[in-house]
């Protein structure tokens, strides 16, 4: 080896042992922050009272149409109240139901999502700042592993939960409300994005003597007008969907905390392949 490349080599491995030593530590830090404020947005106190969650009150709306209004109750992961009018598309009649005193209902997704953030952040306190990265790879696993939890919590929020027509029809929500919901309407919450969604089905009842080729729909997360299904031995069709909806601010801020951790860890990542060759000389 030349006194250059053994130069150069020096130099490498200086670098890269400042990376291990203090950089890593740096973006860990700076990762545990922010995903602490992503936490903490997941259960904001309500003001004075630090040991209550905050209760939010949300109007649902659509640009589009005024056959389903409600004002939602979010009280951390859980539905509190859900005050709902629905105009029935035949006779332009509205049905108010609200969700029972005894009742609340969980939204899994919120839940789900704030699990895998924790578990994001007990992975970065389990290396703090006494602890000595050796090699590259160790840091690269810590990493995978932390983006793992980031991309779970986000695509829970992105992507809801598909079901089909008769698990809705069975599903607890439909016993949550006062008075109870009739027969030819089916309910469903779910979170997107940042937006807390309500979708109401109508339905009506397929004689059994209809013409009509009976194929029950498959699971989805919105069911069109027309899909079929059966339940209790009774055939229903699908006759109108509305889809009404309501932005919710904290987990706007929580998705951008996820970009911003998930790209500080591939900057981290990126940082360390810079050395790959580094690696021919130690073990990876």
């Amino acid at each position: 080896m030349t006194a250059a490349s053994q130069a150069e080599r020096t130099v490498l491995e200086d670098e890269f042992n400042w990376l291990l030593k203090e950089e890593v530590h740096a973006v860990l830090k700076q990762l545990q922050d922010i995903l602490k404020e992503a936490s903490r947005r997941f259960s904001m106190p309500t003001p004075g009272f630090e040991g209550q969650l905050k209760q939010e009150n949300f109007i649902l709306g659509s640009s589009t149409m005024d056959q389903v209004k409600g004002v939602l109750t979010l009280q951390g992961e859980a539905l509190t109240q859900a005050d709902i009018n629905i105009k029935v598309a035949k006779s332009s009649q509205v049905m108010h139901f609200a969700f029972r005193d005894d009742k609340q209902w969980k939204l899994q997704q919120i839940q789900d999502a704030r699990n895998h953030v924790n578990q994001a952040l007990q992975l970065l306190n389990s290396r703090d700042d006494s602890y000595h990265f050796k090699t590259g790879a160790e840091v690269n696993k810590l990493m995978d592993a932390v983006m793992l939890q980031l991309t779970r919590a986000r695509n829970r929020l992105t992507t809801p939960a598909t079901m089909t027509l008769p698990e809705l029809a069975s599903s607890g929500l439909m016993k949550m409300f006062s008075p109870p919901m009739p027969g030819d309407v089916l309910v469903n919450f779910y979170i997107n994005l940042s937006k807390l969604c309500l979708i109401v089905y109508q339905l009506h009842v397929l004689q059994p003597n209809t013409t009509k080729n009976f194929k029950p729909a498959g699971s989805s997360v919105l069911h069109n007008p027309g899909a079929m299904f059966e339940n209790n031995n009774t055939k229903f069709e699908v006759s109108h969907v509305h889809k009404v909806e309501c932005v919710v601010p904290w987990l706007n801020d929580t998705l951008v905390f996820f970009t911003i951790s998930l790209q500080l860890c591939q900057q981290l990542k990126d940082k360390i392949s810079v050395f790959s060759s580094f690696w021919n000389y130690r073990p990876f």
